[in-house]
Parts: structure tokens; sequence; C-alpha cells
């Protein structure tokens, strides 16, 4: 495997935080061997060897971040059989508390805390009485968690986006090579009924040859960035030093899924814009006054990054991220193919030869004759689930898999190759949408790869 020099960063800020996210590694003792090096694009290494792991009889569970999304991610798993909740750790003491209680609750021993700062997640790793640990921190926390569970021999999974640079991808990638753990992106968009129902048709012909997809994440951000509490803890932050698709995977890996990317073609280059930043300032005097710090600030990221994206397969993507605007949520959700294209905000399809001319019908209409068996057979276990069900759709999911001992839905090449839009998509925006070239983190082995994600139960 080659190694290069690292590239200019593509900003001062960028540069900073790159700085500071390898000392913070460093300083966990967690090895920088795999994050410090970067493979020459079109050099390929070993070709990778899917993770070989016998199935379990239980799993045994450690939580790392259980604010919101962490504890809905342990309640999800205490409704699935074969689960053992026995860690549980974030800085906040309450939120364990809470948490164990409810554990306690549900007839089970009390899970250990680990309250002991930001940190503490090593002194869990080092148990020997775990086999999967979940991280839903803030996103810098992501990858040095992930590591160390691996490292530790235990598989990881982790709150979107897996990671925010290339070098946090490729030690993901080489980390779970390295020590034979699955460690999977936690996107539950891809287990939306509409999302599965796309694929379903995707993978039935219905739509003919995929050719294009148009996904995002807009969504109002704005209360929540200035609300003093959650995610404003740190999330605001990024938007002051970043500019560009800070948060591509929610609409990026249904579309992703539906070309088969890394499992018969694969992510090759992408060109990325962003529009003036406006709505965080405006947003801000309004609220606070024009005069408050708040609305004086500098932030860096534009109110709409387009991001575009071509497979080696030539198909293309569209990829908007919209934070900062007054708008509706939506993820556009679009997969077009050769005979028909499906949408969502609304919800709606087309397929040709069937639907009127020139018009669209209503996805219900689809739903009896197409609705995925995931969603027929057991999403009534997912009512009252996080969004919509999606979250106890994908954790059903992850658990089924460790105890049969097959891969998961989706790997930790999908997690590299999704997440790695954010950095390059800085890179491009920051050299007025220079095309950038995606790593192969397969190393080749896409070509060869049946898709992974579920079309049957």
């Amino acid at each position: 495997m080659k190694n290069r020099a690292r590239k200019e960063p593509s900003c001062r800020a960028c540069s900073r935080r790159d700085f500071l996210m390898q000392g913070a590694v460093v300083g966990l003792g967690v090895p920088l061997s795999g994050a410090l090096r970067r493979r020459t694009p079109g050099a390929l290494g070993p070709v990778p060897s899917p993770i070989d792991v016998p199935p379990l009889e239980k799993i045994r569970m450690g939580f790392v971040g259980v604010g919101l999304q962490g504890s809905a991610h342990v309640r999800n798993f205490l409704r699935i059989e074969g689960v053992e909740i026995r860690a549980l750790g974030d800085i906040v003491e309450s939120k364990v508390g809470n948490l164990q209680d409810q554990v306690e609750a549900a007839g089970y021993l009390r899970p250990e805390a680990y309250t002991k700062g930001e940190t503490d997640f090593l002194r869990m790793c080092e148990r020997d009485d775990l086999d999967l640990i979940v991280t839903a921190t803030p996103w810098k926390w992501h990858v040095p968690v992930c590591v160390a569970a691996m490292r530790s021999g235990k598989h990881a999974a982790t709150e979107v986006p897996a990671a925010l640079t290339l070098d946090e991808c490729w030690q993901l990638v080489e980390t779970s090579e390295k020590t034979g753990r699955h460690c999977v992106m936690l996107e539950n968009c891809c287990y939306s009924d509409r999302a599965l129902m796309a694929l379903r048709l995707v993978r039935e012909g219905i739509l003919g040859e995929v050719i294009h997809g148009t996904a995002g994440y807009l969504h109002d951000l704005r209360e929540i960035k200035f609300n003093g509490k959650d995610e404003a803890l740190w999330r605001t932050a990024h938007s002051l030093t970043r500019n560009g698709n800070l948060y591509p995977t929610h609409g990026l890996g249904p579309v992703a899924e539906a070309m088969d990317i890394n499992h018969g073609d694969r992510f090759d280059t992408l060109v990325s814009m962003s529009s003036v930043s406006r709505g965080l300032n405006l947003y801000a005097a309004e609220k606070f006054g024009k005069d408050d710090p708040r609305a004086a600030r500098n932030y860096a990221l534009g109110d709409v990054n387009t991001t575009l994206i071509r497979t080696v397969r030539g198909r293309t993507i569209t990829l908007i991220h919209d934070c900062s605007s007054p708008r509706p949520y939506s993820r556009i959700d679009r997969i077009q193919g050769t005979a028909g294209i499906i949408e969502g905000y609304p919800d709606r399809i087309h397929i040709e030869n069937r639907s009127p001319a020139h018009t669209w019908e209503d996805f219900d209409d689809y739903l009896d004759e197409f609705r995925h068996p995931l969603w027929k057979e057991i999403g009534n276990l997912a009512q009252g689930a996080g969004h919509g069900g999606m979250d106890f759709l994908e954790d059903y999911r992850l658990v089924r898999a460790l105890l049969e001992g097959r891969s998961p839905d989706m790997d930790v090449y999908d997690a590299a190759a999704w997440s790695a839009v954010s950095e390059l998509s800085e890179r491009s925006a920051a050299r007025r949408g220079r095309s950038m070239k995606f790593p192969d983190f397969t190393r080749g082995a896409w070509e060869n790869s049946s898709p992974i994600f579920i079309t049957d139960m």
C-alpha cells in the first residue's frame, strides 16, 4: 500500500479541526496509522475479504452517548429479543441513571455506568463481556469510539455521519479489516417505508435501469442551533468553521443502496458549490437582537450546498444540504430509472406503461403490491419508535445479522463512502467547484461484491 503526503487543507478552519481531532485521538491512545495514510487514487491494495464472524447466542451491548438519539436506541434494543444491555456511558450522569432505571424496569440487571468524562468509553471497551458498542455522541467522537471498540474485539455501530474526514473514513475501514469486526453506520433513512419499497421496485426491475438520484437533508435547524441545549452545544460550531455538505447520509443512503454503490458500482467524482451564508445571521438577529454576538458571527456554512456525484458506471446524483432556511422538512428521495421514477415529499410515483401518461400516482396505491417484506412482516413492531419506526427497524436488522452470523445490511465500506462526501464537498466548494475524486475504500472489491442490503426477510 502506497503512502502519500497529506493534502493541503481547504481552509484554515479545516486545518485546525484536523489538527485538534488528531490530537484528541492520539491522546486517547488510538493509533493514527490508518488516519495519517491516504491512498493514491487508482492504487489498489489487497482486496478486502468479507468479515466472517460466528453467530452470537446473545448480544451484550454497551452504549456511549445516551442523549436524545442514544436513549431512543437503548429503548429500541430493550424490545428486541437476544439483547442484554450491560453498560451505559454519557458525560451527564442523570441521563445514564434514567436509562439504568428503565433497563431494570424491563426485568434486566442494572447496567454499569460510565460517566467519568468524555473518554470513559475507553474503560468500557476494556470489558470482556461486551459484543457490540453503539455510539450516539457528538460527531467528533464517532471514530474514536468505534476504533476503540473494534480494537478491543467488539463490533461497533455509530450514528451518522460515521466520520468527518477521509482520514477518519480510512481509519474505520482499516481497523475493521485488521480486527475482523463489523463497523456499521446506523442510517435509519434506509429503512423508511418509501425507501424500502423503492429498493424493491429497483431490484425487481420495475423502474428499469437506475440512472439518476436526487437526495438531500433539507431541514430547518435554526431553532435547534440556537436553543442552548442538546445539539446546539456542539452542532452550531460546525456551521462556524465548515462549508460544504455537512450531513450527507440521510438522503444519500437510500440512493446509494438503489445504485448498488460498493456492490457493483461506486462513487467516482463530485463537484460542490455553496450559496452565501445568510440564514443563521438573520435568525439570530431576529431572535436575540441585531447587536447580539450570535447575530454578528461569520458563519462559514453556506445556506444551501449543492453537490453533484458521478459514479464509475455513469449514474449521477444531486445531493443538497439546506439547514439554515425557513422551509418544510424534506430528503427528496428521488430515484429515477429508464422505466419509472419514485420520490418523496410528497410521496409519488410514475411507471411507464402503467401510470397515466405524464401523471404522478399516489405512493399508497402501490403499497399493497410492492411494500417491502420487512414492513409487511414486522412494521407493527416499529410502531411508536423514533422517526416513524425507521430507528427500530435498523436496530432490529443489526441484531438479526449478529445473531445469525451474516453481514449487516450496511458495512464499513458504505459508512466510509457515504461519509466521505463531507470532506470532499468542503474541498470542492473551497476551490470554486473543482472536481474531487472519491477514494476506493473497497480497493477494487466493489466490482465483484453482491448487494448486501435486504431484498427479503
